[in-house]
């Protein structure tokens, strides 16, 4: 009754079947035949894990069909629209052990597989009247339709499975507390500092014994304490739920078979909570509007009486909380080290190690001499100088000794305002927490007050006229020539006292 479509075939017999651009068979429709209804239940978990009904839902029905011979089985039926999307499906029907058919109106043929990579088509049509003909390679049947079957419908009928693992899920929960319950469950929610919200809902009486509607407390909390959970589990007259999708949720220690979140069926303005242990589902058309819980807390008034008694007759200023000011070592490193405090009897060392500072460091330098010493300061460092107690600056124009810390630890600008020096004045904290005050205009380079002023004397010039005096020496430069020590004449010969010298020319007889 089937033949494999070959590639680049454009002749087919069954009616509303044709190519798609990729060469497939496939029809306006795509059908599944399950034979049961947990096959169909099956293939719906197994299609939600990893894809949502949402492109489905617009076209998706869901029938039970019946043969000539009495048997009864289930079709879902949904729009085609392309070879992709009758893929998963057809890879779905095969895992739980249904068949996928592909056509338009009521002849639906089987869709493609590993043996026909570009789908069937029918050699001979069946002449019926019937809803509904399928044609497979293992079979050709001919269905009527029962009846329709909704997907919210059977997504409420289907029973929650057990499972405690959601016990221990974090996120949203939906508490729904029995009428007598719901204000001591608000209560403890509001002393234990639990955010969340509640609203009362009414659910049509349950027998003809009950007067009125019953009611009930519904609180959405944002995130439940863990410490919480076993007891919103285990008492009686409470229920909680766990989100599953928008406007269904699901009863803590159960799971629905289904994946609420990929069937976009309920209502989001809406509230379906789905119970186990076989209990009918509570169903709310429209979320009730909720408050915040801390305004249904417990009101306390307290008597009128004692309002009179505590009543003030006089007021006045509180005594001040002062405590003395201390300095302590610290653990943190020394850092912005910018003054040392040069006792004065290192004034000599200070002296001595002046000649051998750098120029850069005289110049950044200042000074200010005082009767308890010298302070030095400079905003570029100051351990070039390796004298004194080093001072941190921690404020403009606060000093404290480094490695050290002010207790009670207040702020540096609060600390400069209790000490209440002013804007013209430099204070340095020691370590016994007394504050020295020095002037700023004491302060000088370092490089104007390191050199003593030194001793001269004054020195009268000669006239001028005596130098003039003097002749000038002329000197003369002459060739050597080759022979040059020959042209020197020896130097006289010494006269020996005891030897006569002779006369001779130009020389005078000895007398």
């Amino acid at each position: 009754m089937l033949e494999r479509i070959a590639l680049h075939q454009t002749r087919l017999r069954t009616p509303g079947l044709g190519l798609e651009g990729k060469g497939v068979a496939l029809g306006a429709k795509g059908l599944v035949l399950l034979p049961s209804l947990d096959r169909l239940v099956a293939w719906l978990s197994v299609y939600t894990r990893e894809h949502s009904l949402e492109d489905l839902m617009p076209s998706l029905v869901i029938e039970i069909v019946q043969s000539k011979l009495g048997t009864k089985e289930i079709t879902l039926s949904f729009a085609a629209e392309s070879s992709d999307r009758m893929d998963r499906v057809a890879e779905t029907a095969r895992l739980v052990g249904g068949f996928t058919f592909t056509g338009t109106s009521r002849h639906f043929v089987q869709y493609r597989d590993a043996a026909a990579p570009f789908g069937y088509d029918a050699t001979q049509l069946i002449s019926t009247d019937a809803p509904l003909v399928l044609y497979h390679d293992r079979f050709t049947q001919v269905y009527g339709t029962d009846k329709e079957v909704t997907l919210r419908s059977l997504l409420l009928r289907l029973m929650p499975h057990v499972d405690p693992s959601t016990n221990d899920d974090s996120g949203p929960r939906f508490i729904v507390a029995e009428q007598g319950l719901g204000p001591a469950l608000i209560h403890y929610f509001v002393r234990s500092r639990v955010e969340g919200e509640v609203a009362v809902g009414e659910w049509p009486p349950e027998s003809a014994f009950d007067e009125g509607p019953v009611r009930r407390y519904v609180m959405r909390i944002p995130e439940l304490p863990k410490r919480m959970r076993p007891l919103m589990a285990r008492t009686p007259g409470l229920t909680t739920f766990l989100p599953a999708g928008p406007g269904v949720a699901v009863e803590m220690g159960y799971r629905h078979p289904v994946a609420l979140r990929a069937c976009p069926v309920f209502d989001p303005n809406g509230l379906v909570l789905l119970r186990g242990r076989g209990d009918e589902p509570w169903t709310l058309e429209k979320t009730p509007q909720m408050g915040d819980l801390r305004a249904f807390a417990r009101v306390e008034l307290r008597s009128e009486s004692g309002a009179d008694t505590l009543t003030a007759r006089a007021t006045r200023l509180p005594d001040p909380v002062r405590v003395p000011l201390r300095v302590v070592p610290s653990p943190s490193p020394w850092r912005n080290v910018t003054a040392t405090w040069i006792q004065p009897q290192q004034l000599s060392l200070l002296r001595r190690i002046a000649y051998a500072l750098p120029h850069q460091t005289i110049l950044r330098t200042q000074v200010a001499l005082t009767e308890k010493g010298a302070f030095l300061r400079s905003s570029q460092g100051i351990e070039a100088v390796p004298l004194g107690m080093f001072f941190v600056e921690i404020h403009p124009n606060l000093y404290i000794p480094a490695g050290y810390d002010v207790t009670p630890a207040v702020a540096p600008e609060v600390l400069y305002r209790a000490l209440g020096a002013s804007a013209a004045q430099v204070l340095f904290i020691d370590t016994g927490a007394r504050a020295i005050a020095v002037e700023e205009g004491a302060f000088s380079p370092l490089e104007t007050a390191l050199l003593e002023a030194q001793a001269w004397e004054p020195l009268v010039a000669d006239a001028i006229h005596r130098a003039l005096e003097e002749r000038p020496v002329d000197l003369k430069l002459e060739p050597l020539g080759m022979f040059a020590l020959s042209q020197v004449e020896p130097p006289p010969e010494p006269a020996d006292p005891g030897v006569p010298q002779l006369a001779g020319p130009g020389r005078e007889p000895p007398r």
